[in-house]
């Protein structure tokens, strides 16, 4: 069963508080929440004081997606925000090996995300020491687009190169996420399933958590 992590970047920001109750109550595994700089992305969202609020409601594991420029700026920061997983941007990350192992030195587990036009060969040498990995299938920036087909071969890709090197790491996917597709990214070894209009536009969010965490 795939790890199911409601982006809140499309809750009602009225009514967060609601949103992170509904989380805490569903079956969805984690908080996945999304930071825009306006600069390595062109939109802005939320930082670390609101998911400072945000970590005082969940009671489930927060992942942090950084799309930012000059990440190792901030990292410490969303640690004591109550990041327990931080992921940076390989195009963002002059220094990433560097980038990493700060991420891990304050006690969070590392995430690398990388842009639709960036493949996944790119992580050869770096991927033993990541805890999870995150293909964007949808260009970075604002939610609700539709989801990129040539996605599911690049996890593809990747989970042979996981699996090849014998390792644990995470395989997680954002953007364009349905109830729908998600059993073709099971299938393709997705570990990790981000949704977030699927979920918080859904009739029934309940239901359709339950719904991405039967895929397979």
């Amino acid at each position: 069963m795939p790890l199911v992590a409601p982006s809140l970047l499309a809750a009602d920001f009225l009514h967060l508080a609601d949103a992170c109750k509904m989380v805490n109550e569903s079956e969805a595994d984690w908080f996945h929440l999304d930071v825009m700089d306006g600069n390595f992305v062109p939109n802005i969202s939320y930082g670390q004081p609101v998911i400072e609020f945000i970590n005082k409601a969940a009671t489930k594991t927060l992942d942090v997606h950084l799309m930012v420029q000059q990440p190792e700026r901030y990292a410490e920061d969303f640690k004591k925000a109550g990041a327990d997983v931080l992921s940076v941007h390989y195009e963002a990350c002059t220094h990433l090996h560097r980038n990493v192992q700060q991420i891990k030195s304050l006690g969070m587990k590392a995430g690398v995300a990388l842009n639709p036009h960036t493949p996944v060969d790119l992580l050869e040498d770096i991927i033993g020491d990541l805890d999870l990995v995150l293909i964007m299938s949808v260009n970075p920036g604002f939610g609700g687009q539709k989801f990129i087909e040539r996605s599911l071969e690049k996890i593809s890709t990747l989970r042979r190169m996981i699996d090849d090197a014998k390792l644990s790491t995470l395989i997680e996917v954002d953007g364009g996420v349905t109830i729908e597709n998600a059993p073709a990214l099971v299938q393709a070894g997705v570990d990790v399933l981000v949704a977030g209009s699927t979920v918080f536009r859904a009739e029934d969010p309940f239901a359709a958590i339950k719904a991405l965490k039967a895929a397979k």
